[in-house]
């Protein structure tokens, strides 16, 4: 017990040098790469001139609009920019005064996210906003997963080499070829459009533009069945991320215990097949299952960029996808913190359930 609790404290002290590590590289990189609001400025600029109402920039040599030097330090300082890479990552995290707040110490250690170029709100509770939308798909996709792959494993195990376990091997590899994001759009094309006669789910989105009216009314069933339609197509596709590995991981796992002494022995005992198979063969092949449990905390929080673009998911996916368009880098660093600092407690959590379920792991 001694040297578990050592490892974990271990573990646990390498999550700001690995949290550092990560949110410094990515805001180095945003910071050097091209496109950002400055830039976008400059297109808006370009836009404007364009449509005939004039940006007030200059006219470079090349015919480009380059924006006076004064308006450039003004917009650095209001995107504070006007700082070094590192000196402006130490404000970001609350670890240098910042000008802009008189000299305080402010940002993610202080609790300040910053502000969002692109909504104009506060970056925290845009993020939180979006939360229970990536927690409901995530969860109810992580659980159907479950549902699904566990027995699926299980009784390919158990018909090995049979025509259902052929049959549904080619099932599993067409599932594990094809991205959730194209399953989505297929989907979608068959049973959401009327190209095939088949329009029997909404087209994306989280829910009908109505509901909160309906469900005022006291319209719970309608206002159920709603919810359940806008959940079937991103559900299939949050589901292909894991279903082919899931499912192979505990037919292979279920295998290799089957052949293992101590199920040998328990059938020499006259227990009855049954028993062996599904209280002690099952119970030891879960556990390298219920290691990536603490891997999925990510997906249930952060939400998919693709899956949520498609299907026009209003949750922390979409949000992501959409700062990084407009280069929002507030927003994009305020979903890393949260992602990176999930991340790294579900890699803990994980090896906390795997030192529970398996009485063999020891740390030291």
């Amino acid at each position: 017990m001694h040297g578990m609790a050592s490892y974990f404290i271990r573990r646990l002290a390498l999550v700001p040098v690995t949290f550092a590590c990560i949110t410094f590289l990515v805001y180095a990189i945003m910071r050097l790469a091209p496109g950002g609001p400055i830039e976008q400025a400059r297109l808006q600029m370009l836009a404007s001139q364009a449509e005939g109402g004039g940006g007030g920039g200059d006219i470079s040599q090349t015919g480009e609009t380059t924006l006076p030097k004064e308006a450039l330090e003004q917009l650095r300082k209001f995107y504070k920019l006007d700082k070094p890479i590192f000196i402006g990552y130490l404000v970001w995290l609350g670890l240098y005064p910042d000008e802009h707040k008189e000299g305080r110490f402010s940002g993610i250690l202080q609790g300040d996210f910053g502000t969002s170029y692109r909504w104009n709100d506060p970056v925290l509770d845009t993020i939180v906003s979006k939360f229970p939308i990536s927690i409901y798909f995530g969860l109810i996709g992580y659980l159907a997963t479950w549902i699904v792959c566990i027995p699926l494993g299980v009784f390919k195990a158990l018909k090995h080499r049979s025509v259902f376990d052929t049959a549904t091997s080619i099932l599993v590899f067409i599932g594990y070829s094809i991205p959730g994001f194209v399953a989505a759009l297929a989907l979608m094309l068959l049973f959401a459009t009327d190209n095939f006669g088949m329009n029997w789910f909404p087209l994306g989105n989280f829910r009908s533009e109505n509901w909160d009216a309906m469900w005022a009314k006291g319209e719970t069933w309608w206002c159920i069945k709603d919810q359940l339609s806008h959940t079937f197509i991103p559900l299939i596709a949050y589901m292909m991320a894991g279903f082919a590995t899931m499912t192979i991981l505990m037919k292979n796992s279920l295998l290799d215990n089957l052949g293992a002494d101590y199920v040998r022995t328990a059938f020499a005992k006259g227990l009855s097949e049954r028993r062996v198979v599904f209280l002690h063969a099952l119970r030891n092949s879960l556990i390298p299952i219920c290691v990536g449990i603490g891997g999925a905390i990510g997906l249930l929080f952060a939400g998919s960029f693709l899956i949520e673009k498609t299907c026009n998911i209003p949750g922390m996916g979409l949000l992501g996808y959409n700062s990084l368009i407009v280069r929002d880098y507030p927003v994009l660093m305020g979903i890393l913190t949260f992602g990176v600092l999930i991340r790294l407690v579900g890699n803990i959590l994980s090896d906390i359930v795997l030192a529970l379920v398996d009485p063999r792991v020891r740390f030291s």
